[in-house]
């Protein structure tokens, strides 16, 4: 695809990618760590704009909150003492999981949520964080929930916009973390892959839950009526089981190369009650 690219730009600030991005029209597409660019290998590319120095490489703290620019790579979330202690490390968990050391090294939080991608490994934690993104335009910047920002499969609410943050409110204290992935293998991308959180209350009973699944739905999504269904009780075998069925029955998997809609079916209820178990363990609860 490349041999059809006219122009590489390298701006220095946010502005003057979104200039550049507008002149490009339709033709011009940015690029970070490229490493989903470069399997698209769309020939109607005429002009490629790396945004790696327009200063949105940085993990902070802003209040009570976590900021993380767009170009921050998948190795830094990984290797991150800050992210690794935020949420039992349920991002960095999921950043890990990203392909191989190499592709870790190149690939960023940005560009695996802005590529639109139902399986993005590192959209099921956030959703589960109830993280936001700050989108850029001519206009200036707006933050909307991640959960507003997938429309449908590989495209999203950015539009002609920049996603250049990601912002993670302060998760509620004493709640416990998971993150569960099954891919071909190790390095590849999710077959199916869940994340969860919650909260026991003095008497065990789950004071809140969240879930949320990659590669089940044209995006990926909450599972919320499954959360629903937890508060209140214990984390016993006939509560995961409920839970586990209604997310069987909430999600929408398809048929592809990598495994049959009935397989990630059965496979998201294995995922979901070992992500839930897993919180449970950590709280002291044993089933």
């Amino acid at each position: 695809m490349f041999d059809a690219v006219e122009a590489f730009y390298r701006p220095g600030t946010v502005r003057e990618a979104l200039r550049l991005l507008q002149d490009g029209k339709n033709r011009a597409r940015v690029v970070a760590g490229g490493t989903d660019l470069v399997v698209e290998g769309d020939r109607s590319i005429r002009f490629l704009i790396d945004i790696t120095h327009a200063g949105l490489s940085y993990i902070r703290r802003r209040g009570k909150a976590c900021v993380i620019g767009a170009t921050t790579s998948m190795a830094a979330l990984e290797n991150s003492p800050f992210i690794r202690a935020l949420a039992d490390g349920i991002l960095a968990r999921a950043a890990a999981t990203c392909g191989s050391v190499q592709i870790r090294n190149m690939a960023t939080l940005g560009g695996n949520l802005a590529n639109g991608s139902p399986a993005a490994d590192t959209a099921s934690p956030l959703l589960a964080l109830d993280a936001g993104v700050v989108l850029a335009d001519a206009r200036g910047r707006r933050k909307i929930p991640l959960t507003a920002f997938y429309s449908s499969p590989r495209k999203t609410a950015a539009g002609k916009a920049l996603l250049i943050e990601v912002a993670i409110p302060a998760p509620p204290r004493g709640g416990r973390w998971s993150f569960q992935k099954l891919g071909r293998t190790e390095s590849d991308i999710s077959l199916v892959n869940a994340a969860a959180g919650l909260q026991l209350d003095p008497q065990g009973r789950v004071k809140w839950a969240r879930i949320a699944l990659g590669a089940m739905a044209p995006t990926p999504i909450r599972a919320v009526n499954a959360e629903k269904l937890l508060v209140g009780r214990k984390v016993d075998e006939s509560a995961l089981a409920e839970v586990c069925n209604e997310v069987a029955r909430q999600v929408r998997p398809i048929t592809d190369v990598r495994a049959s809609a009935e397989y990630r079916r059965e496979t998201v209820r294995v995922l979901v009650r070992r992500a839930l178990e897993e919180c449970a363990a950590a709280t002291g609860c044993s089933l």
